[in-house]
C-alpha cells in the first residue's frame, strides 16, 4: 500500500535497558540519540496512531496503512532498530517464531521511551495513542502494551501472536482495549500462540476483541474494515 505524503523527522533513540517500570523512564527531553520516523498531525480531536511496520517494512509504507483506518488521525511511525540479514525489524529472533524474549522485553522499554518523547515533542497532551502494528510491528506493540500498559493501553495488531514465550505478565490491563486480527491458518503467527494472547490479556482485565478469517498472514480489505469500524467505536 503506498504511503501517504508525510514530513520525515530524525527524533532521538533511546539507549537500551531492560524492562524499565514507568517510574524508571527517563525525562522525555534527555533522550538524546537517533530515532527516524514520520510525523503528522492529523486532526486535534482525533487519536495518534502508532504505525509499527512488520519485518522488511519502513516507516513510510505502514504510514500510508492509517489513512484507511482514520484519515484524519495524527500518524506517528518509527522505524525499526533491528537487521537481520538487511531486513528492518523491531527485535532479534533466533528462529522464525521463536523469539529472543530478552531483547523483546529491552525493545519494548525502547518504543515506550520513543512514545514519551513524542509526546512531548509534539505537544500531543493527553491524545490517546492507539498502536497499530503489523506481524512483527504487532508483536512489538502486544509486548510494549504487556509490559508498559501505561505507554500502549489501546492496540490493534494485525497478524501479531504472543511475544513473551515463557516469561509471565505481572502489570494491570484493566485500562487496555485490544484488537486482535489474525488468520486462521497462519504459520507466521499460528492460532495456539494467539490463543495464550487472548488468555494473557483478559485474565489482566484487558478488553479484548478478536476477528478471525479464513486465510495466512498478512493485511486483508476486511482487516482494515475491522481495524476502522473497531475505531471508530473506540473513541
Amino acid at each position: 500500500m503506498n504511503a501517504h505524503p508525510v514530513a520525515t523527522t530524525a527524533a532521538p533513540s533511546i539507549a537500551p535497558t531492560i524492562a524499565p517500570t514507568a517510574d524508571a523512564l527517563p525525562e522525555p527531553r534527555l533522550l538524546d540519540l537517533d530515532w527516524p520516523h514520520v510525523f503528522r498531525p492529523g486532526s486535534s480531536d482525533r487519536p495518534v496512531l502508532l504505525m509499527l511496520h512488520g519485518t522488511g517494512g519502513n516507516e513510510q509504507e505502514i504510514a500510508g496503512l492509517a489513512d484507511a483506518l482514520d484519515p484524519a488521525a495524527a500518524v506517528l511511525a518509527p522505524r525499526g532498530r533491528v537487521s537481520e540479514g538487511g531486513l528492518t525489524r523491531w527485535f532479534r529472533r533466533h528462529a522464525e517464531g521463536v523469539f529472543d524474549v530478552d531483547d523483546v522485553v529491552r525493545r519494548a522499554g525502547e518504543l515506550a521511551k520513543f512514545i514519551a518523547w513524542a509526546r512531548h515533542r509534539y505537544d500531543l497532551g493527553e491524545r490517546r495513542i492507539v498502536a497499530v502494528g503489523f506481524s512483527n510491528g504487532a508483536n512489538i506493540a502486544l509486548a510494549t502494551a504487556l509490559l508498559h500498559p501505561e505507554s500502549a493501553d489501546r492496540v490493534v495488531a494485525f497478524s501479531g501472536m504472543f511475544p513473551l514465550d515463557d516469561r509471565s505478565v505481572s502489570g494491570d490491563l484493566s485500562r487496555s482495549e485490544v484488537l486482535l486480527l489474525n488468520g486462521r491458518s497462519d504459520p507466521m503467527a499460528p492460532l495456539p500462540s494467539v490463543t495464550r494472547l487472548v488468555s494473557v490479556l483478559t485474565s489482566h482485565g484487558a478488553e479484548v476483541e478478536q476477528e478471525l478469517r479464513d486465510g495466512g498472514h498478512g493485511i486483508t480489505a476486511t482487516d482494515a474494515a475491522a481495524a476502522a469500524s473497531w475505531l471508530a467505536r473506540h473513541p
